[in-house]
């Protein structure tokens, strides 16, 4: 059962127990992120993210590690455009355990100088390593060329000049403005009662300062349609295309939740059937779709041999065109449909992944979408309302690629410029 509790600074504290299992997990979910960042703190959200592990006035990183680790539990933290958790998964016995190291963590870090500077350098190791991963960072080449100067459009962990002239009075500063109860949201998910939770988490979270969440002034990036190429000496080339896509609250999401299951969502897709199983061109390909706030992206990856590239590109783009004129049939939509319900309900049998569910949903939505709701919905789409939601996303003259690795570029023609 979902249970939700304001406390009077703002705090939000949703749960959800889950009988049967002995493990809870627990996360503190903060609405900011890279979305809400000038170019002068580009990688701000993630830098303050790593250094809430550094120690605090009663516990070294160390002994932060040790508390949760020497009772088997784990624990981590992300960063992403929007949003900022950290989380732990314990046994039921030892949640007082993680929520007294998490709290600690969250008020009380110190923000040396010295480890300021020294995870300033974990960072730039770490956006380094991401460097070489040429399959991951074609997607942020590819958000950097549609949202070209928008906040949006820059990598979550900043660049090594970004994190390198971040100071310590400005990581305070935006840590003190974005880290607010009002801006909080406390998750609990798996054998835990929410009278248990709230004799916990109050007595830690009620004494916080109560001030307003921050304003947030977005405007939505203004798209590029483009080709963009950078060179990098790799064995494939790494292909993104797509188009600008649907936000967070458009109800137009679970159709596309469909669409994109049916064209590259998994092995069964089209896109996986046509061009790795009966070409043989690739070893990965996927669709895939982002929401956020105010816009969101949907997108097809490729990686592939230089000598197979236009087939690879051919072949999508043929396939993006029939789902678009051609629609699907009832037969996929069906299938599409189990294979979404299921995904959702073995999912929802992971209390991590309840969590992160019940605290995402909290700060976007204000309220949980219980997974009947999001089931009766996509029950609810039909073949005419994916195929008009195709057309409308899928227009030719919306389409941004980006490419990485060693191409020549004066063979590359794009086929949504042709005509085809």
């Amino acid at each position: 059962m979902y249970n939700k509790t304001v406390l009077s600074n703002g705090v939000r504290i949703v749960s959800e127990e889950m009988p049967g299992v002995r493990s809870v997990a627990f996360g503190i979910w903060i609405g900011t992120g890279s979305h809400y960042e000038d170019d002068t703190e580009a990688g701000i959200s993630h830098l303050i993210e790593h250094l809430l592990f550094k120690g605090t006035e009663k516990r070294t990183a160390k002994e932060i590690a040790e508390a949760i680790e020497s009772v088997g539990g784990h624990l981590n933290a992300f960063t992403s455009k929007e949003y900022t958790c950290y989380y732990a998964r314990v046994l039921d016995e030892h949640l007082p355990i993680a929520i007294d190291v998490l709290a600690d963590m969250f008020f009380s870090s110190l923000f040396t100088p010295e480890d300021i500077e020294r995870e300033k350098k974990v960072v730039q190791e770490e956006i380094r390593m991401y460097e070489d991963s040429p399959d991951e960072i074609i997607h942020d080449l590819f958000t950097q060329t549609i949202w070209d100067g928008h906040p949006l459009g820059r990598p979550v962990i900043g660049t090594r000049d970004s994190v390198a002239a971040l100071s310590r009075e400005k990581i305070t500063s935006f840590y003190q403005k974005h880290y607010r109860p009002a801006n909080l949201v406390l998750a609990l998910a798996g054998n835990i009662k929410h009278e248990k939770a709230l004799s916990l988490l109050e007595p830690l979270f009620a004494e916080a300062t109560s001030k307003k969440a921050p304003e947030y002034h977005t405007t939505p990036p203004q798209p590029r349609a483009i080709f963009k190429h950078f060179y990098k000496p790799l064995e494939q080339v790494q292909l993104c295309l797509g188009v600008p896509g649907l936000s967070q609250k458009d109800e137009q999401i679970y159709a596309l939740q469909i669409l994109n299951n049916i064209l590259g969502g998994g092995a069964s897709s089209r896109l996986f059937q046509k061009i790795r199983e009966e070409r043989a061109l690739v070893y990965s390909i996927y669709s895939y779709y982002t929401a956020y706030r105010d816009t969101g992206l949907f997108a097809i990856y490729a990686a592939t041999n230089p000598d197979n590239f236009h087939d690879v590109l051919q072949l999508s783009w043929q396939e993006v065109r029939k789902i678009a004129k051609e629609g699907i049939s009832p037969e996929e939509l069906n299938r599409s449909k189990e294979q979404i319900k299921g995904s959702i309900l073995l999912a929802s049998e992971n209390v991590t992944h309840r969590m992160h569910r019940l605290g995402k949903s909290e700060l976007i939505y204000n309220r949980l979408i219980p997974t009947e709701e999001v089931l009766e919905k996509v029950a609810l789409a039909s073949c005419e309302e994916l195929q008009r939601l195709a057309l409308e996303l899928l227009d030719s003259s919306r389409f941004t690629g980006t490419v990485l690795g060693n191409l020549d570029t004066d063979r590359v023609f794009l086929p949504w410029a042709m005509g085809f």
